[in-house]
């Protein structure tokens, strides 16, 4: 859930530079750099509601249409929220024509509906957050097993995320919350909770 929050934190900071280039008399520079900024917040944004379906939802997507179908099926974007996120979604693939100067003119003209509409989005998301729940991560009320006088449990290092291997179905979906992504690094070759 603390993941969720930070993305959506971020996604709000980056909307808010968005508002502010949109905000600022129209050159040719600021044209190029407002949208630069819709490029990544359109990104921070539905990588936000990518991990909210995952999160809250329990609702795996993949690619930003995937979730933008996901958010209208969960009642996060109504119809014509959804319709104009897929617009957008369009226009986020065509940034990279910007050399473009019509399109970029029909994409920057596009931006103050774009901004609002990642408003709205994100302000339902935040509206349904469940509440946060208090840490668990109290090492002082682990239990401890064997004859260990320092406090640690035997050979276990203590971990603060509840894990019961009968929520995790053998084809690997997550059943009920909360759940736990394990990603494999390549790098480094371990595992690192998502």
């Amino acid at each position: 859930m603390e993941r969720l929050s930070e993305r959506l934190a971020v996604a709000r900071k980056a909307l808010a530079t968005l508002v502010e280039a949109i905000r600022e008399r129209k050159t040719p520079l600021n044209r190029d750099a407002s949208i630069q900024r819709f490029e990544y917040t359109y990104e921070t944004v539905w990588k936000a509601a990518q991990n909210y379906l995952s999160v809250v939802e329990q609702l795996t997507l993949g690619s930003p249409s995937a979730v933008i179908r996901g958010c209208f099926r969960t009642q996060l974007l109504d119809e014509e929220q959804a319709r104009a996120a897929l617009r957008m979604a369009q226009d986020r693939n065509l940034t990279v024509h910007t050399y473009n100067e019509a399109l970029a003119e029909e994409i920057y003209a596009r931006l103050p509906a774009h901004a609002q509409l990642m408003e709205e989005w994100l302000k339902a998301m935040d509206a349904r957050m469940p509440p946060a729940e208090p840490s668990e991560a109290v090492t002082a009320s682990l239990p401890v097993s064997g004859n260990r006088t320092d406090g640690q449990a035997d050979g276990l290092a203590a971990d603060p995320v509840d894990f019961n291997p009968e929520r995790v179905p053998a084809g690997g979906e997550t059943v009920g919350k909360p759940h736990v992504h394990l990603v494999h690094s390549g790098e480094t070759g371990g595992q690192t909770r998502e």
